[in-house]
């Protein structure tokens, strides 16, 4: 599915921009980063990595189902945030890492709680609880993200025959 809006690469771009300036003006930015639409998926909001052609370029990769003007700016904002936190606790940037694991011990939560930012974090989580799945199948066909049913094994007892 094409998307036509103003969500392009411009604008991807000023939002890395402004939550640098706004943010993560206390970060160094010790290399070059760039921020682009990467693939489609359905449990990826996005990620941060270093350019395969040039290792000491940092790259934003955000999900381009984000262009849809159903999702709401501060879910985008919300996910920059995140990879930003990733590249100021040095996970594929120069930096200094900051711990072994990018997201254990609920560190990404705290940083948006010690950016004043808790709130952003916790309306995205609702927001994605609530409405992902349905963007979710204008992209994807229904069936095919996780459904919350389970099956259940039963388990026979000895003597009944098994069909």
């Amino acid at each position: 599915m094409k998307i036509d809006s103003y969500r392009n690469q411009n604008w991807l771009e000023s939002l890395l921009s402004y939550v640098w300036g706004a943010h993560f003006s206390d970060i160094a930015r010790s290399n070059q980063i760039k921020i682009i639409f990467g693939k489609k998926a359905k449990r990826r909001l996005g990620s941060i990595g270093l350019d395969s052609n040039d290792p000491s370029i940092s790259i934003i990769r955000i999900n381009p189902i984000f262009q849809d003007m159903e999702v709401p700016q501060f879910v985008v904002v919300a996910t920059i945030v995140h990879e930003m936190t990733h590249y100021a606790h040095g996970f594929n940037s120069p930096l200094q890492q900051k711990q072994q694991h990018p997201h254990r011990g609920g560190v990404i939560k705290q940083e948006f709680a010690e950016r004043g930012l808790e709130y952003m974090y916790l309306e995205q989580q609702t927001w994605l609880k609530e409405n992902w799945p349905r963007i979710l199948d204008k992209y994807f066909a229904p069936t095919t993200h996780r459904s919350s049913t389970r099956s259940v094994k039963v388990i026979l007892p000895w003597w009944m025959p098994r069909l």
